[in-house]
């Protein structure tokens, strides 16, 4: 398989190389997104005495387990940098990276969590202030096709609206790539759901993950969707927040801040991965074929701008849709200060369009921008 490097490998490796301060580095991802591949292309990068772990096994969960923090200078002995990888399968995770963090200043540690949920809560208190934490993401379309040509390219992006982009699916031939995918879609990216959380209903889950599918780049209703599972409406909003946690979804908030006649309370909730939405929704054919064109483009596309944003740290940008009670919408916005951009985002160039007109009234100071597939490389990826 083709080795990509990945947006944040250099920041994490200018910070391993760094002379000030000792902070372990988190590293959160789903299943399959490469977090084992960046890691060990990390190591081949450094010139640090290090040694990779694979959590996984039991030999190391017990070599790490909080019981044995005796031992633990025994175990890293001589090593300037470990890798604990799934450091979630470590009982009392958050407690063994404090005291490697506190009783050897000198050990630099890289830890990765597929579930963040599960990692997050065991670690967040024991590593106050001890911790820089790193999201990894499905491929984003330039890590993907980086050095190709704009015919390449061109091509690639009808793919990844069918495929979406996990490493495993996306840089394999149409027939490997519908088998990973469908794997991944089907249970692997659900495990450490199953695993680390008790749920009473998990066919829950899956059901609820369908109605989504359907509903990208449309408003959802935690009491339509609890009304169509015959659920309690807490039992929609904590699935949802698992999803979330697990990096499967995510959520758009509506933009309410000046108007009068804006919809504030409603969300919007898409897919980190739009292969993975077709997948549950079964449809992985080519984009002639299909009716739901634009949806795939608005839920790609923005899912790509927030990878990016969200890659750029320390930039802090606060990400929105915007409608109002004139069933006036605008797909994104993000907010930068007192700064608004917006971003609509149309498969289909034919159209001309302008920002709405209570939106700008509203926002004075906003930039509009229309993103189509002959322009969203140079827009979508861009950050000031």
């Amino acid at each position: 398989m083709t080795l990509i490097k990945r947006f944040i490998t250099d920041s994490i490796i200018t910070r391993l190389n760094g002379q000030n301060g000792n902070k372990i580095i988190i590293i959160y991802g789903a299943r399959q997104v490469g977090k084992t591949t960046l890691v060990k292309q990390i190591l081949s990068k450094t010139t640090l005495k290090s040694e990779y772990f694979n959590c996984d096994y039991l030999d190391v969960q017990s070599l790490f387990a909080y019981k044995n923090a005796g031992n633990f200078k025994n175990i890293i002995s001589d090593l300037q940098l470990i890798v604990l990888d799934e450091a979630q399968r470590i009982a009392n995770i958050g407690l063994t990276l404090k005291i490697l963090h506190d009783e050897y200043p000198d050990l630099k540690i890289i830890a990765t969590g597929s579930s963040g949920f599960d990692l997050s809560n065991m670690i967040n208190e024991p590593l106050t202030g001890r911790k820089v934490v790193y999201r990894l993401y499905p491929l984003t379309f330039t890590e993907l096709t980086s050095g190709v040509s704009i015919i390449e390219s061109s091509r690639e992006l009808l793919r990844v609206l069918r495929f979406g982009t996990y490493p495993s699916v996306i840089l394999n031939s149409d027939k490997i790539a519908l088998e990973n995918l469908t794997e991944i879609a089907s249970s692997y990216l659900f495990k450490d759901i199953f695993e680390f959380q008790y749920l009473k209903k998990p066919d829950i889950l899956l059901d609820l993950l369908r109605l989504l599918a359907f509903q990208i780049s449309n408003e959802v209703s935690f009491t339509e969707l609890a009304r169509k599972l015959r659920v309690d409406q807490t039992v929609i909003q904590r699935y949802i927040q698992l999803l979330e946690d697990s990096f499967i979804i995510f959520r758009l908030k509506a933009l309410k801040k000046n108007l009068r006649n804006e919809v504030g309370k409603s969300r919007k909730i898409y897919f980190w991965d739009i292969g993975v939405r077709n997948a549950i929704i079964q449809n992985t054919n080519s984009l002639d074929f299909r009716n739901d064109k634009g949806a795939l483009w608005e839920n790609f596309c923005i899912a790509e701008r927030i990878k990016t944003l969200n890659y750029n740290i320390p930039r802090v940008v606060n990400t929105y849709f915007w409608r109002n009670y004139n069933q006036k919408e605008i797909d994104l916005i993000e907010e930068t200060g007192s700064k608004y951009t917006a971003f609509e985002f149309k498969w289909s160039t034919r159209k001309r369009v302008k920002p709405p007109n209570d939106f700008i009234k509203g926002y004075p100071v906003s930039e509009f921008k229309i993103i189509t597939p002959d322009n969203f490389s140079s827009e979508i990826y861009s950050v000031e």
